[in-house]
């Protein structure tokens, strides 16, 4: 795939996120559905801005996110003093919870499969 359709998809992936954080209140679809696309569209502005390869941007994109969810265990939102601030919170978060962890490996583990299925079907 080229840069700029990564980065068409990191948009897409986004709208569809902001729909899911909008419309989207149960149990499943929202806190995984979204914890899961976040790490790909990561990864799609990662591939879209980058020369990086599939399993570099990858592992960048995991160790980002396993990171972000270390500093809400260390609650860096309140050692900061964002906890007032709305955008902090949303963008950093202020819980962790290893379900994200799951989740976050799972988006990237997808997003590899799809990788490998495309590199493949376009090597022939």
């Amino acid at each position: 795939m080229s840069r700029m359709n990564y980065l068409i998809a990191a948009m897409v992936i986004f709208v569809i996120e902001v729909l899911i954080a909008m419309y989207v209140h149960d149990d499943i679809l929202r806190p995984w559905g979204g914890d899961v696309l976040v790490v790909v569209l990561l990864y799609c502005l990662v591939r879209g801005v980058t020369r990086l390869n599939v399993q570099s941007a990858a592992l960048a994109v995991l160790v980002f996110s396993w990171l972000i969810e270390t500093l809400q265990y260390l609650q860096i939102v309140r050692i900061l003093g964002l906890e007032g601030n709305a955008v902090a919170r949303t963008i950093i978060g202020t819980t962790f919870s290893w379900s994200d962890i799951v989740a976050y490996t799972l988006g990237i583990g997808f997003v590899t499969a799809v990788e490998v299925v495309i590199s493949k079907r376009f090597a022939v």
